[in-house]
């Protein structure tokens, strides 16, 4: 029988921090990814021209889009700097060719391909990712000017030079994020572009410390607990799996005769297979309704009547407004896109053709769409767990506000969701760092 189990035991958090760093090439990486993340602060604090800095910060007050779009440039945005749209054009791009690859014929097969066409498929997302950079810099810019004048003429009809050399800036700025987080990964510990996610994230958090005065103490207590019992259940689903046992048929010579042997495996289907991706697709979503109506709000009759409406429903996120029936549309989108998502991960890692391929079979089950109806059985029932979790989590940040009565203090249920998912990557690299130097002595 299959079996549905968390993360084991791990090495504590602090002991293997100073392993880690006794290390010296381990201390190197270490050092190099504390680097490159400096790099990145420095470059969120540079600004293109002509910003008219009070006219920001006058459309980032109660603006829950920008807010929500800040996220992914780890508050770049709110300085409107360089590395203001983040490396968001580039999830973007991972994310479309990601959905792409199981219908487009060519995509597909460059994905058989193994190593070398998962290079190309990513060669294929940097070049995606600079049109969409383009286009993303200047619907932002369009959309934070017509809360306030933030950047005097921009526009292709007032100065075409200007806008050009904007949004050219921004989507360098997006590239060389991406550079960094790739430099990251390659030389240093960790996901890079899930680390400069996560560096702009923390970087926000100490921003929200003077508003502890203006709250109580009961209410700020219970906020830390609500987030504590959280990061738990983070942890939990993100390191729950179903393992799915396996057996592979090999053979031996003995004798000069061949006997057939049973190898036991088990197949580790993840319960949150999609990540946070749904998160970001459902927050994405529910942003649209607001940001249209807020066009139509000064339009009379009952096209202004229903724009308001929209306007005063849809306008929720970081847990500050919005109403209950912008939380309960969430939730429901939030289960509709984690089983999308997580079918087409599903689809595209062939599992029942590559157990076929490697002689295994699943026991008590056939080779061949037997195996693959049964394994949509098992993804299709723990993909509830996990969507169930992650509405949870879109959520949360309500019900917190709602129990506590502290709003200042939350952050955004798709940001925490990043800093727990990523300090967990970075520190299972790092345990595998360890362990690779623990058995050193039997590689030579």
């Amino acid at each position: 029988m299959a079996t549905m189990t968390a993360a084991g035991s791990r090495p504590r958090l602090l002991q293997a921090m100073v392993d880690a760093w006794r290390q010296p090439d381990v201390r190197q990486k270490l050092l190099f990814t504390l680097a490159m993340l400096i790099v990145f602060r420095f470059v969120a604090h540079v600004p293109i021209p002509n910003v008219d800095r009070d006219a920001l910060r006058q459309a980032f007050e109660g603006n829950s889009i920008l807010d929500f779009l800040s996220i992914f440039s780890g508050g770049a945005l709110q300085n409107l700097s360089v590395a203001a749209l983040g490396v968001y054009p580039y999830i973007t791009a991972s994310i479309i060719l990601q959905i792409l690859t199981p219908i487009v014929p060519n995509l597909r097969s460059l994905l058989d391909e193994g190593e070398q066409g998962r290079r190309r498929i990513q060669l294929y997302t940097h070049w995606l990712a600079v049109p969409i950079a383009l286009i993303q810099g200047y619907g932002q810019i369009v959309f934070i000017n017509q809360s306030a004048p933030v950047v005097a003429n921009f526009g292709f009809q007032n100065d075409v030079l200007g806008t050009l050399a904007t949004l050219f800036t921004l989507a360098a700025g997006t590239m060389f994020l991406v550079w960094l987080g790739e430099l990251i990964t390659e030389h240093g510990i960790g996901n890079g572009v899930s680390l400069i996610i996560f560096g702009g994230i923390v970087a926000v958090l100490p921003g929200l410390l003077p508003n502890i005065s203006t709250q109580s103490i009961i209410g700020v207590l219970l906020v830390v607990a609500f987030a504590l019992g959280l990061t738990y259940i983070i942890v939990f689903f993100q390191e729950a799996q179903r393992r799915v046992p396996v057996q592979y048929a090999r053979s031996a010579f003995r004798g000069g005769r061949m006997y057939r042997q049973q190898g036991a495996s088990y197949i580790p289907l993840r319960v949150n297979m999609a990540g946070m991706i749904p998160l970001i697709f459902a927050f994405s979503v529910m942003i649209l309704p607001a940001a249209i109506a807020s066009y139509f709000t000064g339009s009379g009759g009952w096209v202004g009547t229903v724009a308001r409406w929209f306007v005063d429903q849809f306008q929720g996120g970081r847990g500050q407004s919005g109403s209950g029936l912008y939380w309960a549309v969430l939730f429901v989108l939030v289960i509709i896109f984690t089983f999308f998502y997580t079918m087409v991960q599903y689809q595209q890692q062939q599992i029942a053709k590559t157990l076929q391929r490697q002689g295994a079979f699943i026991p008590g089950i056939r080779p061949g769409p037997p195996t693959e109806a049964y394994l949509m059985r098992v993804v299709t029932r723990i993909t509830w767990a996990g969507a169930l979790f992650l509405g949870f989590v879109a959520v949360a940040p309500f019900f917190v506000g709602l129990v506590t009565g502290v709003r200042a203090l939350t952050i955004s249920s798709t940001g925490f969701l990043i800093v727990v998912a990523v300090v967990l990557d970075t520190m299972k690299q790092l345990e595998a760092q360890l362990l690779m130097r623990n058995y050193e002595g039997f590689i030579r």
